[in-house]
């Protein structure tokens, strides 16, 4: 069928964007400085944020802007299998005393779920390259997000977005989050005590038997699904210790605790623990370019690299101008010491956060770390029951904090894969104090407005 039969009136057929949202008109961004972006009216929005926890220098930094176009200038494409380059060379060397990885080899690609989708093949060609090919089992935990591409979206535990496609799932095993407000609670597949999550790790990789699982990949601080929650302090250096006892690679997902949003260069720094293999994306380019990272260790590199070699790429991995990018972004982090910033303001919003609505009788709990700020909401604050899904309860707060010109970041499902709703804020690390407190305003408004409606 050819175009003008499509459109059945033999005029020419007019393209259209497939938006991320359906049945909802979208504002049309303009600009966007610092903390702040403008739409085509001229309304300006206070990115509370960061996109989706992505912006971490600011928006609108020229420096950045001048190193992609230095870059684009030279050249722009190569192929990975023909050339290195050298800003490629040159941020690896830099970016790779902050990783918590030994020895770190970066493969850069488009995004989070390429990079995942990545270290699980790394994680497969280890194990090829040491002669154990019935390494084939990963396990990792309900309630995370790792990527939505299949592979991606199968190892999450995300049950919402799971949902359509799990005809198509059901190749990785899931233990219980770490996530100790709904601990014991079935629904949610939660456990708080570390003694408990070590114990239930043990049993799947006895139960998956000898020699038979391959990796173990965890959020340090799971973002998206459950907003913003820490596992008891004990708990990685436990689970560390079993991954090295049972031959498992302990793979990080980075991909938004990473590169000072938590308040520490990357999340597995809270409890000095080094990762086999590690994801991360978001704010390695801070959102000025499609970047993701894979990172191997030097002891997965090598091994690798001498017994079998790594069958994988993209078209788009290895980028130059990607490359240029995250040199500049590293350097502004470095320089205007951004990660400390994170550390301190996030410590600030906090603060005004729970000044605001820690009492709220449908805030459940306010938490965090560095710049990474969770709020749950719940029906019934004694009992942590969740408002039902059919209530909406999250959009309503979304829709009005946008009303009053702030972003959010939001989830759902976490009580019971179904119902439950939690706020996540990421704003960039140049947020002033003036507006940190906007946000708690505004915040706090749009969930007391909310919170009355949907009980009336």
């Amino acid at each position: 069928m050819s175009v003008t039969d499509r459109t059945g009136g033999g005029g020419a057929s007019t393209g259209r964007v497939f938006q991320r949202v359906i049945g909802r008109e979208l504002p049309v961004a303009v600009r966007a400085e610092g903390c702040t972006i403008w739409d085509a009216q001229g309304r300006a929005y206070l990115d509370a944020a960061g996109g989706a926890i992505v912006v971490n220098v600011g928006h609108g930094r020229q420096s950045i802007v001048d190193a992609m176009e230095r870059q684009a200038r030279d050249f722009t494409y190569v192929h990975g299998t023909t050339f290195t380059t050298e800003p490629l060379e040159t941020y690896a060397r830099a970016v790779g005393r902050y990783l918590p990885v030994d020895d770190p080899a970066i493969y850069p690609v488009s995004g989070g779920s390429e990079a995942i989708e990545s270290c699980l093949k790394l994680v497969r060609s280890y194990h090829l390259a040491r002669r154990e090919p019935d390494r084939t089992v990963v396990i990792a935990r309900w309630g995370s997000y790792h990527g939505n591409s299949m592979g991606a979206l199968d190892l999450s535990g995300r049950e919402p977005l799971r949902r359509p496609y799990e005809p198509w799932l059901g190749r990785f095993r899931h233990v219980s989050a770490a996530y100790p407000y709904r601990a014991g609670e079935t629904a949610a597949h939660a456990l708080g005590d570390t003694a408990a999550l070590v114990a239930e790790l043990e049993s799947a990789i006895a139960e998956a038997g000898p020699g038979r699982v391959a990796a173990f990949v965890a959020e340090p601080i799971v973002g998206a699904t459950l907003g913003a929650v820490a596992p008891p302090d004990d708990y990685w250096l436990a689970i560390a210790d079993v991954c090295r006892r049972h031959g498992v690679l302990l793979v990080a997902d980075e991909v938004m605790t990473g590169f000072g949003r938590t308040g520490r260069w990357f999340g597995m720094d809270h409890w000095g623990v080094r990762a086999d293999v590690m994801a991360a994306a978001k704010g390695v380019a801070g959102g000025y370019f499609p970047l993701g990272l894979a990172v191997a260790s030097g002891n997965v590199y090598e091994t690798i690299t001498t017994g079998g070699g790594f069958v994988h790429g993209f078209t788009y991995s290895h980028s130059p101008v990607g490359a240029a990018v995250a040199l500049e972004v590293l350097r502004i982090l470095e320089t205007e010491k951004l990660v400390e910033a994170s550390a301190a303001k996030g410590e600030r919003l906090r603060a005004l956060v729970s000044d605001r609505l820690g009492g709220h009788p449908n805030v459940g709990e306010v938490r965090g770390r560095g710049l990474l700020v969770g709020m749950e909401l719940v029906a019934d604050r004694a009992t942590r029951r969740p408002f039902p899904r059919s209530a909406r309860l999250i959009e309503g707060v979304m829709a009005r904090a946008a009303e009053k010109g702030l972003l959010l970041y939001h989830g759902t499902g976490n009580a019971d894969g179904t119902n439950g709703d939690t706020v996540l804020l990421g704003p960039p690390f140049v947020v002033t104090d003036d507006e940190l407190e906007t946000i708690a305003d505004l915040l706090g408004d749009a969930v007391e407005r909310t919170a009355a409606s949907v009980s009336a």
